[in-house]
């Protein structure tokens, strides 16, 4: 079989046969004995929004050359590599973009992937990550398609500075429909995530608090991040999750929760009422590199062990070259066997190759967040 020199892992990677280290219930770790737990799969590297932390219109304008549909994954190949990754031990499948909710026929994604269940024989949690801008037309469809949940983007209530933030006019009381859609027809629990940008959006913490507190929805606020090099980061324009929760809780008395699992990213915070939660994701200033079990799969099929990779491993090469799932399966495990990134804990060690302005990292529209 000829494989081409990019390509990775190599032919003696292969030759290792991991895949008979790997028992059916994936127990498979990385070189911080990391468990492959979830896979994020980004279906679209398009978007209708243009959000200045993501996709800014300086860096993907209207000449801006998208992945040509050919270049796609198919829905079969998504399939197919998902049932390889479940057989490695994952449990949670993600769905995200770009925007997911633009690949056409998405929900037929849905029904396949719902039909499978972990190596575990449990059902298999797949949620979807949208801006919502098609929720309200897509929600009926999806839940009946089988989605288990979905997470919506909202960055601001005041219509004026959301339609800022996305950058191409689009009113916040259409997200909310979509909101309302997805909580109408059981998409539960429903996930709320805001991405605070110091000195832009902060002002819309505790009005975005108020309305959801006491709904059921979970608001989980994120900050800033250095994902990939056409946003800008600045760490002056990062507000630290310690800063969001003391703001909410001087209004909303809040308390510490446990997390749910090792590998979440967000901290947990329940209001002191019983009104419900919140919850911070805090990559910036608290790392969590530690625990981290996520995989990451583009639209056009390279993994990424990382969100702050710079490089990905070919996988459409090797569905398409007719490699068996045996061998994919040992590609997949040779590269989370041999993961090392900690980028964020890194960074925030101050250790001089993280944060390095001359890394070249994948942007979040590629993979999604």
């Amino acid at each position: 079989m000829h494989t081409p020199l990019s390509l990775i892992p190599t032919v003696d990677l292969l030759r290792r046969q991991v895949i008979n280290a790997v028992p059916s219930t994936g127990l498979l770790a990385d070189q911080f004995a990391r468990e492959l737990r979830d896979l994020r799969i980004s279906v679209t590297d398009r978007c209708n929004f243009r959000c200045v932390y993501c996709m800014p219109k300086a860096a993907f304008g209207r000449d801006h050359a998208f992945m040509a549909q050919s270049s796609l994954l198919t829905f079969e190949e998504i399939e197919r590599l998902a049932r390889i990754f479940i057989r490695l031990g994952v449990e949670k499948i993600r769905l995200t973009g770009g925007e997911p909710l633009l690949r056409k026929d998405i929900e037929r994604l849905i029904e396949r992937l719902a039909s499978m269940t972990t190596a575990k024989g449990q059902p298999l949690d797949i949620s979807l990550t949208t801006n919502g801008s098609l929720l309200a037309q897509k929600a009926r469809a999806l839940k009946d398609a089988g989605l288990s949940r979905v997470t919506v983007s909202l960055d601001a209530l005041n219509d004026s500075l959301f339609k800022q933030m996305n950058d191409v006019g689009f009113p916040v009381a259409d997200v909310l429909k979509g909101i309302d859609a997805a909580h109408s027809v059981g998409l539960a629990p429903i996930k709320i995530n805001m991405v605070v940008k110091r000195g832009t959006n902060d002002q819309e913490i505790l009005p975005l608090a108020s309305l959801f507190r006491g709904s059921g929805i979970t608001l989980r606020f994120i900050e800033f991040m250095d994902v990939g090099t056409s946003n800008q980061w600045k760490m002056s324009e990062v507000m630290p999750s310690d800063e969001v929760v003391s703001l909410i809780n001087n209004q909303f008395p809040l308390y510490a929760l446990d997390s749910m699992r090792s590998s979440d990213t967000s901290q947990r915070w329940g209001y002191r009422d019983g009104s419900g939660e919140i919850g911070v994701i805090s990559s910036v200033t608290h790392a969590f590199c530690g625990a981290c079990s996520r995989a990451r799969l583009s639209a056009e099929g390279r993994l990424y062990s990382c969100l702050f990779s710079g490089q990905g491993h070919d996988l459409r090469t090797l569905v398409r070259e007719g490699w068996s799932d045996d061998s994919i399966t040992t590609a997949i495990a040779c590269v989370w066997e041999g993961r090392t990134d900690r980028y964020s804990a890194l960074r925030s060690s101050g250790n001089p190759m993280a944060g390095d302005a001359e890394m070249v990292k994948v942007e979040m529209s590629y993979i999604g967040g």
